[in-house]
């Protein structure tokens, strides 16, 4: 990795020292991976498949030499977070939610992974909301990932679920009632408008762009939009009209 004094941006910051250190493309993205739990060089890779396996290399290099991410002894070829590492949680969040305002459709090619997914969750989650709710299992089939949100009070615990899926420790939990549990089929953009709020129709057999209700019923799916929400980011009052006025001018 090369010095500060080479690649640094000449700056006494705390922001130029963040991006010094975290700032390089795919950075954020094996620190958004790894907050979810310790990765394998190869789930890493499977989990950002656009990443070449060099730079790869190199990010989880100077990662390490930054003090964000360490080797896991007891697993062969695996990553963790290191505390600093894991100080970078709020950061991801606020970014999720921001990148949520200019996500528009998906581009060809662009997949949800089980690890975005839980991060997108975490990041849609109102404790204040669920706290006054009952215990509730929510399972996700969104593209080719699915996923277990269990919500008591103001705990969220996430897991992936299925053939594939990625063991990872959980906490005790307690039983959910039968009743409260709701499974999902969702597209992509479907999630995006139900975390968003979006009220579109959600069918027992939903067509492929939307929500289809596997299991549960209206009042549970009412329930995970109390739960989960991000409010997409509006720009200033004027700053459209404004923005027009600037382009006639022009």
């Amino acid at each position: 990795m090369a010095t500060r004094a080479t690649r640094g941006f000449g700056q006494y910051s705390g922001v130029a020292r963040a991006v010094e250190r975290v700032g390089e493309r795919w950075a954020l993205l094996i620190v958004r991976d790894l907050l979810v739990g310790a990765r394998r060089y190869g789930d890493l890779k499977a989990g950002l498949p656009r990443i070449p396996t060099n730079i790869l290399a190199d990010r989880l290099k100077e990662l390490q030499e930054a003090g964000v991410v360490r080797r896991v002894p007891t697993v062969r070829g695996g990553y963790e977070l290191t505390e600093l590492g894991r100080a970078l949680e709020p950061v991801v969040v606020a970014l999720e939610r921001w990148g949520w305002s200019t996500l528009g459709e998906p581009a060809e090619g662009e997949l949800v992974t089980a690890d975005a997914l839980a991060i997108a969750l975490g990041a849609a989650f109102r404790p204040d909301a669920a706290a006054t709710l009952p215990p509730t299992e929510y399972v996700l089939h969104v593209g080719d990932v699915s996923l277990s949100a269990i919500v008591t009070g103001r705990h969220l615990d996430v897991a992936p679920v299925g053939p594939g899926a990625l063991p990872q420790p959980r906490r005790p939990i307690p039983d959910v009632a039968p009743e409260d549990v709701l499974e999902l089929a969702v597209e992509p953009t479907g999630f995006r408008d139900l975390v968003s709020g979006v009220r579109g129709t959600v069918t027992v057999k939903g067509p492929p762009s939307g929500v289809a209700i596997l299991d549960g019923g209206s009042a549970l799916l009412e329930r995970f939009r109390l739960t989960f929400r991000i409010d997409p980011v509006a720009p200033p009052t004027g700053a459209a009209s404004e923005a027009g006025d600037a382009a006639s001018v022009a």
